[in-house]
This record gives structure tokens, sequence and C-alpha cells, in this order.
């Protein structure tokens, strides 16, 4: 027994052939490998399924995928606002919604403090050894290589004299983005090495900390830093030298307790983060909980320990009335 055929279908139409396929250029060839990747991915939603017995016609795309090039929006730590890149950089990356003070690489730094084309930087060529052949998930050694890859940087610490508003200084600037802006034997060294550079040029020093301490790289070496950092600080000050150091978020671990502490006057920016070790380790240590704010720059103003918070955008005039104050500090 046979199927009937079933009405209103004529049995006898012919399917109708598939056009032969398109001559795609190389650049039309390349869009089509695109969508076809999409498609296979799930990232594409690609054209519905045909049915049985008919042909389809890709359509030439009017036109092109484009990559959205990274890092346009930033989004605030501190109220989660995103936020335009070129408006952030216009307002000296701090936040237009809540003021947060986001952490600068130490070339813009520079940049941003100093006047234009007054940067003469010294000491470049000081790179830290890997003398204890150290070695967790990567190689001391060839994790050094890649930093100094991704920064144009040795090390660390920035240093070298240039002019706010006029007048002349020796500027050292710690870069978070280095290895966390960590204390090594070469930040230790360019750091004495300033303050020596300050006395022989009698001019005032001036310090921007970011740092999470010193290097565990480099051992015990790096913990000496800290007592050969706060020496090269008190001989500036013996030989009537006047320093000024700028705390920012992140300053922390030996750093917080050599030479960002024990200068003539310490500012530090809104809202940074300022102690030794971390508020999780003191409150499980003493088993207390901690007060509002700790170790935040407005806490310790308040406590004494710093002298006054600083806007960003207010830093420069700041910076030049305070060594107008002490440019008589050389024999006094």
């Amino acid at each position: 027994m046979t199927a009937e055929t079933p009405r209103n279908v004529d049995s006898s139409r012919e399917k109708v052939a598939p056009p032969e396929p398109l001559e795609l250029g190389a650049e039309e060839a390349r869009e089509v490998e695109l969508e076809q990747e999409d498609e296979a991915s799930g990232e594409g939603l690609g054209p519905p399924e045909p049915l049985e017995g008919t042909a389809i016609v890709r359509r030439r795309r009017l036109w092109k995928k484009k990559d959205m090039p990274g890092g346009l929006w930033l989004k605030c730590e501190s109220c989660s606002q995103m936020i335009y890149r070129k408006e952030l950089e216009e307002k000296g990356m701090v936040c237009p919604a809540c003021e947060f003070h986001f952490t600068l690489p130490g070339r813009e730094r520079v940049a941003m403090v100093l006047d234009p084309d007054t940067w003469g930087e010294r000491f470049a060529d000081l790179g830290a050894l890997d003398r204890l052949n150290f070695t967790d998930q990567v190689p001391y050694a060839e994790k050094l290589r890649r930093t100094e890859q991704r920064t144009g940087q040795k090390e660390a610490l920035l240093c070298g004299t240039g002019k706010i508003e006029g007048r002349d200084i020796v500027l050292a600037v710690l870069d978070f983005s280095f290895l966390g802006g960590s204390m090594g034997e070469v930040v230790g060294e360019k750091i004495a090495l300033a303050a020596d550079l300050a006395r022989r040029e009698r001019k005032p020093l001036v310090v921007f900390t970011s740092s999470g301490g010193a290097r565990m790289h480099e051992g015990m070496l790096s913990l000496m830093q800290m007592a050969k950092t706060s020496a090269a600080l008190a001989s500036l000050n013996e030989a009537g030298g006047f320093s000024i150091c700028v705390l920012t978020n992140p300053t922390t671990g030996g750093v917080t307790a050599s030479f960002a502490s024990v200068c003539d006057v310490t500012l530090a920016e809104p809202g940074a983060l300022i102690g030794f070790a971390g508020p999780r380790v003191i409150a499980t240590t003493i088993k207390q909980e901690l007060p509002p704010g700790f170790q935040r720059a407005e806490f310790l103003v308040e406590k004494g320990q710093v002298d006054a918070i600083v806007r960003r955008v207010e830093l420069r005039g700041v910076l030049a009335r305070l060594i107008d104050f002490g440019r008589g500090a050389f024999g006094r």
C-alpha cells in the first residue's frame, strides 16, 4: 500500500537548485569567516536554518566588524561609577563623582607635578640584581625582565631634577605599576642618592610614595633599605636640607616605616591607604574591631601623623608655597 500524495501539493515540482557560489575578495572572505566563527561560538545570531529545497543567497554586509578598544571606560574603586577615560584624564585621574584619587603611574605623576620640559632623570641605569636566585611562581630575574619590558623602567623609583612653578627641586617618585612600588636594594640606593643630590645642589627634596613595602624577592637586603633611607634623610636634615613627602594610595609596609615618615613635611592625597600591616592582619592580631576610616589619610591627619591632605588639583600650588617656606633651610 502506497502513501497518498497530499492534496494541494504539486509532487512533480522540481527543487530549486542552489546558485553558484559567489566569488569573494580577500576582505569579503574574511568577513564571512568572522561571521562563521561568531555562529560557531554562539556569539553571533546568524541566519535562520534554511528550509529544505530553498536557496540562500548571502548578502554582502555593508559594515565591518570592529573590536572596541580596551580601557575606554574605567570603574571607580570607591563609588563603582563607570567613567570615560578621557574625562578622567582631564580631571587628573580623579573621579568626578566622588573625588576618588586613582593611583598614577610614575611618569604620569612626574608630568603632572613638574613644569613642562624641566624633567631631567638621574640614575636611570641602576637595575635590580637577583642575588638570592629567588623563585616563586616565576623566577625573580624573569619577573624583573617582564616588568622592565612593560614599563620601560629598570626600577620602581624615578629620580631626577625639575621645576615646580619655576622652583628647582630634586624629585623621587615611586611607581606602583613596577612590582607594587616595592623597595629593594636599588630603590633604597636611589632614595639615598636623591637625598645626597639635594644636599649637594642645595635643593629641596620632594618624594611621592606609592608602595606595598619592602620587596620580598630580595629578603633581608630589602629590609636593610629601611635603615639606609632613614639615615639618608637624616643626613639631609642635618645639613639643613628641606624635604617633603606626599603619601599616595597605597603607602604601606617598610616604606611607611622608613623614609616616608621622616621628611620635614608630610602630605597625603585624599583617601590614601597609609599604614604598616594591613587592617585585616591588625584586627586578627589584636582581636578588636578597628575604628572607621582606620589607616586612611583623614584618620592619620586627626592623629597627627600627616600634616595635611591636599587634593591633586591643588598639589602643585601647595608644593610651591612649601618650597618657598623652606627656601632658606640650608645653613639654618
